[in-house]
């Protein structure tokens, strides 16, 4: 596998070398895990319509765009919430 450098203000290197070492880890394995696990929009939208027809199958739920939109909402504020309660 080939390196690739990637330009970042040096405010936001800092910060990923605390959080790395933080972590144990170095700003390499930490950019490499947020690239192998954030999905793209595209991707949560196809895991949340499996996620809707596994539910249906398997459970008889049929979940409407308003429940999840509301489910969506509910889980925002609360990671937001908690961001909020360890700052």
């Amino acid at each position: 596998m080939s390196d690739a450098m990637i330009r970042v203000p040096s405010e936001v290197r800092d910060r990923l070398a605390v959080i790395a070492e933080s972590r144990g880890t170095s700003i390499r394995s930490l950019v490499q895990e947020f690239a192998e696990t954030t999905l793209t929009d595209e991707e949560r939208r196809d895991r949340a319509e499996r996620t809707r027809a596994y539910l249906a199958e398997h459970f008889g739920v049929e979940v409407s765009d308003e429940e999840s939109a509301a489910m969506g909402r509910k889980l925002r504020d609360t990671f937001a919430g908690r961001q909020g309660a360890t700052a």
